[in-house]
């Protein structure tokens, strides 16, 4: 019941989060995961359900680990230390011991004992979509150990480059606006500075007709 409501958090919170690459893969990870403890719950099936939740925390503790440690200033040796570790423990769990033990006994050797019904095959397919997620998530884990090899990782394989072409995006929009804005203000002030010089001129003209009316008037008056 806590990992049940541990994952329906993250589901919810997924949507406000950072997006990665492996967005979609998330949700469908999350989906099958409350899908497979509600149903591992509901129809007893406690022992499996357990193991796989065993199997999955046990590299997630460590990746975690290897997270908090990633924000030290002085802890970077920590921090590749459990990425080493998680990546062993990882790869070992769910594509070693997963396939063979947790997927072998309930997709073939459960035959032993009863005959297939609507939930076998419901259970197995959310446990080979979990399968195929592992895989996915090996292939980006292994990339990242080989650039941590050759000491060029410097960022989570997962980050978006979406993401990051959509912050490239709103920065080109924000830098178009304010020229945009600029180009305003420039044809604003060159708006401004004619009307005034178009006043200017105009107060002049009145002066000097003015002044050539009364200076009409005077001479008129003294002849």
């Amino acid at each position: 019941m806590l990992e049940l409501g541990f994952y329906g958090s993250l589901l919810l919170r997924i949507s406000v989060d950072v997006k990665r690459k492996d967005f979609k893969e998330q949700v469908i990870h999350h989906l099958a995961t409350i899908f497979l403890l509600s149903f591992s719950y509901c129809a007893n099936y406690i022992r499996i359900g357990t193991l796989v939740m065993l199997l999955h925390d046990s590299s997630d503790i460590l990746l975690e680990s290897a997270k908090m440690f990633n924000y030290g200033t002085s802890w970077r040796k920590t921090c590749d230390s459990l990425f080493v570790v998680f990546a062993v423990v990882f790869l070992v769990t769910r594509l070693v011991i997963f396939p063979s033990r947790i997927i072998r006994t309930t997709l073939l050797l459960s035959m032993e004992v009863f005959e297939p019904f609507t939930g076998y095959y419901l259970f197995n397919v959310l446990l080979m979509v979990l399968q195929a997620l592992h895989i996915y998530w090996a292939g980006l884990i292994l990339r990242m150990v080989y650039k941590f090899l050759k000491g060029k990782l410097e960022k989570d394989e997962r980050s978006d480059e979406e993401s990051e072409a959509d912050v490239e995006e709103d920065d080109k929009g924000k830098e178009e606006k304010m020229d945009q804005g600029d180009c305003y203000c420039e044809k604003s002030k060159e708006n401004l500075n004619s009307k005034l010089s178009m006043l200017t001129n105009s107060c002049v003209l009145n002066n000097l007709t003015h002044r050539r009316s009364s200076v009409a008037n005077r001479t008129h008056k003294a002849q």
